[in-house]
This record gives C-alpha cells, sequence and structure tokens, in this order.
C-alpha cells in the first residue's frame, strides 16, 4: 500500500524549494523502499533546482543518503528490510558492453525505479488516477522521509557506521575518494596536487593520503578550505589568488610538477592549471563537472609532448559494491575520518538555508537528519 511522507521539492526553476507531502507507492519488482536516516545537501541538488541538469520539473530533491531498507519488491535477493545502505546511482546492469568487459564501474545502463513517486494531488504530468509524477534527482529523492529505489541502488554496509557519514559515500565524498584511488591510481611515494578543495576536492585530499601519497599539495582561493584540506592529509597548501598555482606546485615537486594532478573546479582554467603543474607522464584527473559552454584549448604539441594521462572521473570510477563497504570498514576502524564532512546537521525543511551556506563556501556538508 503506498505511503505519505515529507518530502523537499523544486517546482520551478530558480524557485525556493518546498517542503511538500509525496505519494511513495509500494516497491514493484527490483524496487526497494527505504527509510531515509541522513541525506547530505550537494550542489548537483542546486543545480537541479536551478534547471542545469534538465527542466522536468518537479524534482525531488536529495541523492546523497543512507537508510533503513523498509520493503522489497519481487526478485530483490541483495538487500532485505532492515538493512543498513547507502544509495548510489550507479546500479549496474551487468549486461551492457562495458560490465561484459569486467569494467562495471563504467556501466552505460544504470537503472533506476520504473514507478514514480508523485504529489498529492496536482494536474500536469500525472498518473492515471494519482498526483503530479517527480522526477528523483540522480534517480533517488532522499530529501524525503521514505524514497523508492531500484534494489540496485542499495549497498548494504555495517550498520553501526553514523548515517550522516555513510550518506556522504553516496556521491561527493565517494567522487574525490575515487578520482584518486581508482581513477588517479595514486600510489605510495607519489606526490599529488588537487586543484579546488571544496567537498570532492577535500575527499581527494584524503583519498590521496589513505592511498600513501607522499606529498599532497592542496590549492584553493580559499584559506578556510585550504586548512580543511590540511586537516585532511595535506602536506602543503596552496592560494593560487596569490601564488601562481603551476610554479607553487612545481617548485614543492622539486621542480617537476606532480605525480597525479586532481581537478576537483571543473573550469578551463583550473584545468589548464592542473595539465601544467603535473610531471611529463603524469596523470590528469577531472572531476569537477563543467557546464555546456565551457571550451578548453590547449597547444596538441603540448598534449603530445608532455605524454601521460589525461582522465575525466565518473563518480570516482567507483562499483558501490566494492567500494562503499571498503571504505565503511576503513571509517569503522578509524582510518577514514568521514565525520570531517559533516560540518553541521539539519532539519528537513532548512535545505534551502543550506543551499545559501553552501553558496558562500561556509561548509563541506550540511546533513539533514530524519
Amino acid at each position: 500500500m503506498s505511503q505519505q511522507v515529507r518530502a523537499v521539492v523544486a517546482r520551478s526553476k530558480g524557485a525556493p524549494v518546498s517542503l511538500e507531502t509525496i505519494v511513495v507507492p509500494d516497491p514493484g519488482p527490483g524496487e526497494a523502499v527505504v527509510q531515509v536516516q541522513a541525506c547530505g545537501v550537494c550542489h548537483t541538488d542546486l543545480h537541479y533546482r536551478e534547471g542545469g541538469i534538465s527542466d522536468d520539473f518537479p524534482f525531488l530533491l536529495g541523492h546523497e543518503a543512507a537508510g533503513i531498507v523498509e520493503a522489497v519488491g519481487d526478485d530483490v535477493t541483495d538487500v532485505a528490510p532492515g538493512d543498513f545502505v547507502i544509495l548510489n546511482w550507479r546500479a549496474v546492469c551487468g549486461q551492457c558492453r562495458a560490465c561484459l568487459r569486467g569494467r562495471p564501474w563504467y556501466c552505460f545502463a544504470t537503472h533506476n525505479a520504473g514507478q514514480r513517486m508523485t504529489l498529492t494531488g496536482g494536474t500536469s504530468r500525472t498518473k492515471s488516477g494519482g498526483g503530479t509524477e517527480l522526477s528523483p534527482a540522480l534517480g533517488i529523492g532522499a530529501f524525503a522521509e521514505k524514497t523508492l529505489v531500484a534494489a540496485g541502488q542499495c549497498t548494504k554496509v555495517d550498520r553501526r557506521a553514523s548515517a550522516a557519514a555513510a550518506g556522504l559515500l553516496g556521491c561527493g565524498v565517494m567522487a574525490g575518494i575515487g578520482a584518486a584511488l581508482n581513477t588517479g591510481n595514486v600510489g605510495r611515494g607519489d606526490s599529488v596536487a588537487v586543484i579546488g578543495c571544496g567537498g570532492v576536492g577535500a575527499a581527494a585530499v584524503l583519498g590521496s593520503n589513505l592511498a600513501g601519497a607522499a606529498r599532497v599539495i592542496a590549492v584553493d582561493i580559499d584559506d578556510r578550505k585550504l586548512e580543511n584540506a590540511r586537516r585532511l592529509g595535506a602536506t602543503h597548501t596552496v592560494n593560487s589568488k596569490e601564488t601562481d598555482a603551476v610554479d607553487a606546485v612545481r617548485e614543492l615537486t622539486g621542480g617537476f610538477g606532480a605525480d597525479v594532478v586532481i581537478e576537483a573546479v571543473g573550469r578551463p582554467e583550473t584545468y589548464q592549471q592542473a595539465f601544467y603543474a603535473r610531471d611529463l607522464a603524469g596523470t590528469v584527473v577531472l572531476v569537477g563537472v563543467p557546464t555546456p559552454e565551457m571550451k578548453l584549448e590547449l597547444p596538441l604539441l603540448d598534449v603530445f609532448g608532455r605524454g601521460g594521462a589525461l582522465k575525466s572521473s565518473w563518480y570516482g570510477d567507483c562499483l558501490p559494491s566494492r567500494d562503499f563497504p571498503m571504505l565503511i570498514d576503513l571509517y569503522m576502524q578509524g582510518r577514514l575520518d568521514l565525520d570531517a564532512f559533516v560540518t553541521e546537521t539539519i532539519a528537513l525543511d532548512e535545505v534551502e538555508k543550506a543551499f545559501e551556506r553552501m553558496h558562500h563556501g561556509d561548509v563541506l556538508r550540511s546533513v539533514v537528519l530524519l
């Protein structure tokens, strides 16, 4: 039987979000209903609200979440009611060309729940006999007391973990850690530079430190973010508003440049910094998300002559079933400080204020507790 719960909805482009009553249907085949315990406020949610991802309003926001499985549909075997899970937006299909080649972290056919959650009442884009259909952010929609997802979007982890910390692996923190561990293949003794030290960049610093990098250089224009990066394992910091970032990284690496440079901003000018701040045959990892109109111009001879690899990191090239339990185990052992990313905990009706604090760079993460 469907149930009504409270949720945060973006009804139109750029308008403040509102707390609404939504209808969550019973899970169908391959689906699960999850009682959300915590959900981080991510920049992607703000992009949805601003219409930067699509215009398929109204959106049910929130995607960086953890909670308890309440019910599952037919044919669900990997999770069961009562399991503590992290939600993910990469429910791998197992059948596409990437999965069949043994690279499921590149799955080209990830899936979401087949049913839609709805607003109570409404007349536009409605189901027969139902309310207005909602578009869940990244197929999740977790700024809600409960949400309906594909069962493959649920990854079971140690239930003793803090929901506020664990949920952050569902997006930004995993993107940053994975950019270092999975995409950049940072190894023991490497030098790493991270350009942009918001939530994702700070996580890349943490991931580089976890991988055993000998030198982790954090680059940003905000001293508060640089201080956070130092607490998470940066050995050096560079304020690029005061110092040329490329010159500084080279100076800190014997004049050569870093083995791996992770660009966590997503802008042409910072990508160019990353390109020239790496050593010969080094690796650049783009994990910052650019906007459609951005263009990049580099001398092709430099691309050839400097060698190495230019990579993009999608979701930290993570495989949730592999990476989430491993990282939660490290967290439980005290070896991975996920709690450091939780700047504040807020109520469901405070998401709009959290967007404002995010815009001003006041937080690594605001986390909604339910």
